[in-house]
């Protein structure tokens, strides 16, 4: 099995799903329990730049992730989110999905659109926290309530996601 990157971060050991034009990795400093990432194989910046099958495949790993996520964690709905380029908040330069596991009851944002700022701000600082994952000096930005993983804890999920899929 190669290695996954994302943009230049090797991910091959958070991710817990793979078809051979995209993939799933557990994220670093999720927003809440079940955040996860959909990446396509290829690095590419923008959803423009995916070949047909590229973005096909991207959507259907879309789907069933999500479809996962949603019975792993319990949740009722999704939110499904890309930030498609720099203006539109994108901080890593390899297009991605977000995937949220929503609750109808008990969901962590009281109000449903709280998760907007949310996971902006958690796109504005994912680059750099990769970047001190990858030298293994783990720092936190303002929000002290969600620190980053550490590798062993993300493993540990991916472990348990790729269950799902078996």
């Amino acid at each position: 099995m190669n290695s996954l990157f994302f943009s230049s971060f090797e991910v091959t050991r958070q991710c817990f799903y793979r078809s051979p034009l995209s993939y799933a990795i557990v994220n670093l400093k999720p927003i809440l329990p079940g955040h996860v990432l959909v990446v396509p194989t290829r690095k590419v910046p923008r959803l423009s730049d995916l070949h047909d099958a590229e973005l096909a495949s991207l959507m259907v790993s879309v789907q069933r992730v999500g479809n996962v996520i949603e019975r792993a964690f319990g949740a009722d709905a999704l939110t499904v989110a890309c930030q498609d380029g720099t203006a539109a908040g994108q901080s890593v330069p390899h297009v991605h999905f977000h995937i949220l596991p929503r609750k109808s009851v008990g969901d962590h944002f009281s109000n449903n659109d709280g998760i907007y700022p949310a996971l902006e701000n958690s796109e504005g600082s994912l680059n750099m926290h990769l970047q001190q994952t990858a030298s293994q000096t783990m720092k936190v930005d303002a929000d002290e309530n969600r620190k980053p993983r550490t590798e062993a804890e993300m493993e540990q999920e991916a472990t348990w996601l790729k269950t799902f899929f078996q």
